[in-house]
């Protein structure tokens, strides 16, 4: 089934990390692209050691010394995803070119997908979202972390679309453009 359904959308398998401070719609994106994809999907925010969900739940930013072993756990899945050839999709903030220089250390061909939202959509988003250890008193210490990617890096950049839908068909859209299945002609 997972052949059929990515040769539907004309992508090659790759590995995504759908990235942007916390409220900025990672997790909907990633998700979206998994059930169109098949690839697999680690939500990043899992591989987060206790005490680093303890510290932002309190309200405290994440040193980069606190961001270290959940880098490393990240880069490992998708290190693991690289090796396999068949794709993969992970969120993680990955906020600063130093993180992203760790998540793809030795992992060739990653894709980071950068989710560019404006920080007023964000501070609503998460005075709204409920079960979530980010709090948004926090928002201001990601954005002032944040160092968007670069041209160099090749990010996927995707801003705020009218629905969450939008959003997934507008990546998939840039993502078959620039990645077409072997054979598959990429769209102008």
């Amino acid at each position: 089934m997972t052949s059929t359904i990515l040769q539907d959308q004309g992508i090659r398998p790759l590995v995504l990390v759908v990235m942007g401070v916390s409220g900025c719609g990672k997790t909907t994106l990633a998700a979206g692209l998994h059930n169109l994809l098949g690839w697999p999907y680690q939500e990043g925010d899992l591989l987060h050691p206790k005490a680093n969900v303890d510290k932002m739940a309190a309200g405290i930013p994440l040193t980069d010394a606190d961001r270290l072993p959940w880098l490393q756990r990240c880069h490992d899945w998708l290190k693991q995803r690289v090796e396999s050839g068949q794709g993969g999709i992970l969120t993680c903030s990955a906020l600063k070119r130093s993180y992203r220089d760790i998540l793809r250390a030795g992992a060739p061909g990653i894709v980071f997908v950068y989710l560019q939202i404006p920080p007023d959509i964000l501070r609503a988003r998460l005075e709204r979202r409920r079960g979530h250890y980010m709090p948004p008193s926090l928002l201001p210490s990601q954005l002032a972390t944040l160092e968007p990617p670069t041209p160099d890096e090749h990010p996927v950049i995707v801003t705020l679309e009218e629905t969450p839908a939008d959003m997934i068909a507008k990546t998939i859209g840039i993502l078959a453009n620039r990645y077409p299945e072997k054979g598959a002609p990429a769209s102008a």
